[in-house]
């Protein structure tokens, strides 16, 4: 029996391509960047190449991209580097109820040194709505932290007209791009936000590289301590191969996003569709016509998650019940508890499938029919 991954937003298979190009960097280039001598200078090279390849994807300047050991740090730098170095004007921060944990601790944390954080709810869409946005900002707001798209139901937010709203307030603006990149064409010369997170591991990258875009004059500490990497904004020496790598799945990634997302959506069509064929009793959480193509969160009527979870693994099928981070965790989801309330029971019977490079049309069927033989036996 060959196992079936629909579990791409939790983490990505690394492409082949990525791993040709990081074996000679391990093998060849092990320099030091910041180094003067000729070792030194031919890892700074690569480096320079990849942040250029980085700024391109998004349209930024070279100079406003940061490398990180992935999504997370990009976030808590992003967000309680920009809190720490604007608190002269403000303590107050407007988030969302659906965040991913990365954002949502982060401000926790900085609730307890004394901020003050609005947590903006969501309704069955799973969308935010801008005019809370708008009625949430006050005269001390210094930040406004709100993703791109929801990790567990796939939902877009409103990023783009929310950041038109807030453009003449002096609130930073940082969004989580990390299930967007790679999916969404994304133009920081148009879209006014002024701090974005991104991970490699989500875009058949390997894991413990990101990046975060700084927009030029942007107020931001460093939250390191150490040397003067990055511009003085993230201490550490540079992870060289890891970047490399990063790089090539940037490129792939960029000659392959339109058909990646004809791929995407005709997979989760498929599997829809099939689960209808098999009679099975589903609904979908989110609003379809808002979602990305590669995410779906499916909520199965009189189901439990980890019965589910179990099933589906035992039949060689990986799916989630949402963030990665909560693996394991019998609590219900906070996106959906946000999005329904936290005695609905769509809230722990439901499961998200995400679709991508370890897929084609007759894997996600045979993977839909079994999910389907599952629901029914567990359904008698």
């Amino acid at each position: 029996m060959e196992s079936i991954y629909l579990d791409h937003a939790a983490t990505t298979p690394v492409h082949p391509s990525v791993i040709e190009a990081m074996i000679p960097i391990y093998e060849e280039v092990y320099g030091n960047p910041s180094s003067v001598h000729q070792f030194g200078r031919k890892a700074r090279r690569i480096l320079d190449e990849a942040r250029k390849t980085m700024a391109n994807s998004i349209h930024a300047g070279e100079k406003e991209v940061v490398f990180t050991s992935g999504g997370t740090e990009a976030d808590n730098l992003a967000i309680i580097g920009t809190a720490y170095a604007n608190q002269h004007k403000g303590k107050h921060i407007i988030t969302t109820s659906i965040e991913h944990h990365a954002t949502l601790h982060a401000v926790e944390r900085l609730e307890k040194e004394g901020f003050e954080v609005t947590y903006l709810p969501v309704d069955e869409t799973g969308a935010v709505k801008v005019e809370d946005v708008k009625n949430a900002l006050r005269d001390d707001t210094i930040l406004v932290t709100i993703m791109m798209v929801n990790n567990e139901t796939g939902v877009i937010q409103p990023v783009e007209a929310i950041s038109e709203e807030i453009a003449d307030h002096q609130a930073y603006f940082h969004s989580d791009i990390v299930q967007a990149y790679g999916v969404m064409d994304l133009d920081v010369r148009e879209l006014q936000v002024d701090l974005l997170a991104v991970s490699a591991h989500k875009i058949n990258g390997p894991k413990g590289i990101g990046f975060l875009y700084v927009r030029e004059g942007t107020n931001l500490v460093s939250l390191q301590h150490g040397g003067e990497q990055e511009r003085k904004r993230r201490a550490g020496t540079e992870n060289v191969p890891a970047v490399k790598g990063f790089q090539k799945a940037v490129e792939v990634m960029m000659e392959s996003k339109a058909a990646n997302k004809d791929s995407y959506h005709r997979y989760k069509q498929l599997f829809l569709e099939t689960l209808k064929a098999e009679a099975v009793d589903f609904s979908v959480n989110g609003r379809e016509d808002l979602q990305v193509e590669g995410i779906i969160n499916l909520s199965f009527p009189g189901m439990n998650v980890e019965t589910l979870l179990t099933n589906f693994d035992l039949a060689g099928v990986a799916a989630s019940s949402g963030s990665a981070c909560t693996a394991g965790s019998v609590d219900p989801s906070h996106v959906l508890s946000s999005m329904y309330g936290k005695e609905d029971p769509r809230t722990t019977n439901s499961i998200r499938f995400s679709f991508g490079l370890a897929n084609n049309e007759e894997n996600v069927q045979e993977a839909a029919r079994k999910v389907s033989q599952i629901v029914h036996r567990l359904s008698e």
